[in-house]
């Protein structure tokens, strides 16, 4: 009963007015794709942020995608970034990780602006999203780049993502075409990765995860009963451990990829309630 009261009082909300800022480039000279969106709480000031990647496999997806989250978050006391990047059908896997990682750039130097902490980052993605926000959290050459501190990751929860390890999803995807006498797809994750097994290696999070460089503990959200996300799920948590970061691996049952990510922020949602559990005591710890 106790566990079942904490949970609901993690899940409360105040309702408030939210403000909105759309279409902030976060680049010079920004491409129309190098845009993101900062929904805030009315007179914030140095709360916690939430930096979201959509999916779309990289090559689709939009930054208005967020459904309910950006009032759920608000209302528990967060800022909300929402980001655009630009499409592996433009540019190179490398720009579009780099991308994401300019818009991190535009939060540290800009959040304080709008009522956000710019040491409390918490960076989320769904499906591909997913993808780039595991890589940005393990991988800190990228966020080196754009001079941004690696410590000011606090959280990275990755939602329903099967590219944690590319090369173990491209066999597994290829031995099952192979197997059931079907063609390889043309722009599947071997050519979207850049068709050589060094950068595929290099675009999967599992290979940069190593204890003592800082890296910020992780929830895993992915659906139950589904063969790849969960063996990606496990192979990032594993990897994880070893790595002595804390992971949280959540299944979420009666759920399918698009739903979970649609659900999140509902405050009866199974996902939502294992998510707030999770950055709560995070951003505690880190006032």
């Amino acid at each position: 009963m106790t566990r079942i009261i904490l949970l609901m009082l993690l899940l409360v909300s105040v309702a408030g007015a939210q403000t909105r800022q759309s279409n902030i480039p976060y680049a010079e000279p920004a491409n129309e794709r190098q845009m993101l969106d900062v929904y805030a709480p009315e007179k914030a000031s140095g709360l916690p942020v939430v930096f979201w990647i959509h999916g779309g496999g990289w090559q689709t997806g939009d930054k208005t995608s967020v459904q309910q989250k950006p009032q759920a978050f608000s209302e528990r006391g967060f800022v909300f970034v929402s980001t655009n990047h630009r499409f592996v059908t433009k540019v190179a896997m490398g720009e579009v990780v780099r991308d994401v990682a300019r818009a991190v750039g535009w939060v540290y130097r800009n959040i304080a602006r709008h009522g956000g902490d710019p040491r409390r980052i918490f960076i989320m993605g769904h499906s591909s999203g997913a993808q780039l926000a595991a890589l940005l959290a393990t991988d800190d050459r990228y966020l080196r780049e754009v001079g941004v501190p690696f410590s000011v990751l606090r959280g990275c929860v990755a939602v329903d993502g099967d590219t944690y390890d590319i090369p173990a999803i491209i066999a597994t995807a290829e031995l099952r075409q192979t197997l059931h006498g079907l063609p390889l797809p043309e722009f599947g994750h071997r050519v979207k990765f850049g068709n050589d097994p060094r950068q595929h290696l290099d675009f999967s999070a599992v290979t940069h995860i190593a204890k003592g460089k800082g890296i910020p503990p992780f929830l895993v959200l992915h659906i139950a009963g589904q063969p790849d996300v969960t063996a990606q799920a496990r192979r990032l948590g594993a990897a994880l451990k070893t790595a002595e970061i804390p992971v949280t691996i959540f299944a979420a049952n009666e759920s399918t990829h698009n739903r979970i990510n649609a659900d999140l922020g509902k405050s009866d949602d199974p996902a939502t309630i294992e998510l707030f559990r999770f950055l709560m005591p995070l951003v505690k710890g880190s006032q």
